[in-house]
């Protein structure tokens, strides 16, 4: 297929591939759906228990599976066709979502159970996503790369605006199980793409490593990669501190604000629609700036606009602060995923993006889980911006003693 003529923005480049666009509809279809399970299963959690520490802890055993799974996802990425991998993947979720619908459909859900499938649909996103970020990366030409993964960020963000809108009315014609339903359903989303995707063709390495000579491999290329250690090293604190105004958005909403899911789902939206704007422009100013003075304002900004967020007075305060957010962190992400899985040749993109997976899953869980735990019994506003302002003061002191580190472009 001839590439379509889009874009005039260079964010935009990665739609100019056919391919690449009918992963992206795929994948905005199923995202809509889990987002609309996140809120629902986010508001059940929070309602039943009334404890961050069990919110944070359901979202954290999503995450959990990353510390040990996401590096065998990597070399197994690099073994198999990514296409087939993907799909098998993508049908082990459905099959979860259709689990968890029936329990709620009879009668049967209840707080342990959704954290057993949580954890489950963790293990099985865990060892599919680095195939599938892999496959985007064999889609576009390596010039493309960043605005792919900008807007792979951007579909995942559109989803976040769409499902918690959706959520918020299922949630109140028909309650949790019509909303897991619908997550359900468009898992079928992606298996269609797959199925109108053609890959191109993979050089056969003459000798096959060994599973764990394959996960060891890519170990050891992030080790000694300066810019690649440097990544890994800013997304676990990222994620740490950071990342957990995502998954405690549900008790923002209803610990402090006193509101439920129309007030969950406008937070999530917001910060899905700063996210997408971020999307359309971040290709644009990583040509401007060059990535690595990008990724260095990102790094500077995100502690003192996530400390501003926790300190709204107001729902509509909060909204308009979380838009911000969401903006700063999708730059700041997509751009170091972008960065390192650049640094490496194709047969190896898959375990590196596998490694940022493990930590930036790892990092999250433990931070999800353990500012939710200290937020019921210190207050959640002096939990969340301490860890805002120990962000922003780490990344300072990295600034003045190694200023390099934002201003020199990749080897």
């Amino acid at each position: 297929m001839r590439a379509l003529r889009l874009p005039q923005l260079s964010s935009l480049r990665a739609f100019e591939h056919p391919g690449y666009l009918a992963v992206w509809l795929g994948a905005l279809i199923s995202n809509i759906g889990t987002w609309m399970e996140t809120v629902a299963m986010g508001v059940y959690v929070t309602q039943e228990t009334g404890r961050a520490e069990w919110t944070g802890g359901i979202v954290a055993l999503a995450y959990l599976p990353s510390l040990v799974l996401s590096p065998l996802g990597g070399a197994l990425a690099d073994r198999f066709d990514r296409r087939a991998y993907v799909a098998v993947g993508t049908a082990v979720q459905l099959a979860l979502a259709a689990l968890l619908t029936v329990l709620a459909f009879t009668g049967h859900l209840s707080v342990p159970i959704v954290g057993v499938v949580t954890l489950l649909n963790g293990c099985a996103n865990t060892l599919t996503y680095p195939a599938f970020s892999a496959m985007l990366a064999e889609l576009v030409p390596p010039r493309d790369l960043h605005s792919a993964m900008s807007l792979n960020s951007a579909q995942y963000n559109l989803g976040r605006i769409m499902g918690p809108l959706l959520a918020a009315l299922v949630l109140q014609a028909g309650g949790p199980p019509w909303a897991l339903f619908v997550n359900t359903l468009s898992f079928v989303g992606v298996l269609v793409a797959l199925s109108r995707v053609s890959m191109p063709a993979r050089d056969t390495p003459r000798t096959v490593e060994s599973l764990w000579a394959g996960i060891t491999r890519g170990i050891s290329v992030a080790r000694t990669d300066e810019d690649i250690s440097l990544v890994l090293w800013g997304t676990l604190f990222v994620a740490a501190l950071v990342a957990p105004f995502i998954g405690l958005v549900p008790v923002f909403a209803i610990n402090v604000f006193g509101q439920g899911a129309a007030a969950t789902s406008l937070l999530v939206a917001c910060q899905g629609a700063g996210a997408v704007v971020a999307a359309v422009l971040v290709g644009t100013l990583a040509d401007a700036l060059g990535h690595r003075k990008l990724l260095g304002l990102a790094a500077l900004s995100i502690g003192g606009v996530s400390a501003l967020y926790w300190m709204s007075p107001t729902l509509t305060v909060a909204a308009a602060g979380i838009f911000v957010l969401g903006a700063n962190y999708l730059t700041l992400m997509s751009g170091l995923h972008a960065f390192a899985t650049a640094r490496v040749p194709r047969e190896l993109q898959a375990r590196v993006s596998s490694l940022y997976s493990m930590v930036l899953g790892g990092a999250y869980a433990a931070g999800v889980w353990a500012q939710g735990a200290l937020a019921d019994r210190v207050g959640l506003r002096f939990v969340t911006i301490s860890a805002s302002v120990l962000f922003l003061a780490l990344v300072l002191t990295l600034r003045l003693l190694s200023p390099r580190s934002f201003e020199r472009s990749p080897s």
